[in-house]
């Protein structure tokens, strides 16, 4: 997978080259290209972002450094790219987004600062995505959490092939509470159900207990996923309980 991020910080990256996605650039399945849009400026001090026409507080990015380094990308890998907006107005980051991401041959990201972007800028964007009701003083760190978030999801990335499908969000779920050894820790013991070895039970404590910790912490979640028949009776047997 190809993935080239435009930002003014490019060595604010260098922390991708650690765990798991440094083992994926190490295995060949990430190819990660990080352009400094800065040196595509044709401004004599180097700048990239102007006042903004009209007037307001702080600085806009233009849009001939972008545009040229976006020409250049195209010029390097003529492939066709899925282009990502780092933006506060965006539509908000989730697991879906980043399956959908996983899927894509060439993603690019855009890192903005300031007080953003020329507005043409957006006619090289396929997606204006943001990672929650906040405000940074860039994209990098969003575009890192997005990238990580994604290859999770491309083949031999994790070392378990299940473990992305079965964690928190994946099924609309918050994830079922996890223990390993030792069975009892100052006191406090593993639940029997998953020593006894009965895959059918531990099937059915992890689905309940996934069910009452998404009730408790976030249950809005549980109004935008459709539940079967089986959750349906586990729920109702946890409002009972509680």
């Amino acid at each position: 997978m190809d993935i080239s991020v435009l930002s003014i910080f490019p060595r604010m990256f260098d922390a991708l080259n650690e765990s798991v996605i440094g083992k994926a650039q190490e295995k060949g399945l990430l190819d990660l290209n990080v352009i400094d849009f800065r040196d595509f400026t044709t401004d004599k001090q180097n700048h990239v972002d102007d006042a903004p026409y009209g007037g307001g507080a702080g600085m806009l990015l233009q849009a001939q450094p972008i545009y040229d380094a976006m020409n250049y990308l195209d010029d390097q890998k003529p492939s066709k790219k899925r282009v990502v907006l780092l933006d506060p107005a965006g539509k908000t980051f989730d697991t879906k987004m980043a399956q959908s991401f996983a899927q894509e041959d060439h993603l690019v990201f855009i890192c903005g600062h300031y007080e953003g972007f020329d507005e043409r800028i957006k006619d090289l964007v396929t997606d204006e995505v943001s990672i929650g009701d906040y405000i940074l003083t860039g994209g990098e760190l969003p575009t890192m959490s997005m990238i990580d978030a994604t290859m999770r999801f491309v083949p031999g990335v994790l070392g378990n092939n299940f473990s992305a499908e079965e964690e928190s969000f994946s099924h609309g779920l918050l994830e079922y509470p996890q223990y390993t050894r030792p069975a009892d820790f100052r006191g406090k013991k593993v639940p029997e159900v998953l020593t006894s070895g009965n895959h059918e039970k531990i099937r059915v404590w992890r689905l309940k207990e996934a069910l009452r910790k998404t009730l408790i912490r976030r249950p809005d979640l549980l109004e935008t996923i459709e539940l079967s028949n089986e959750e349906k009776k586990l729920l109702n047997e946890i409002r009972s309980e509680m």
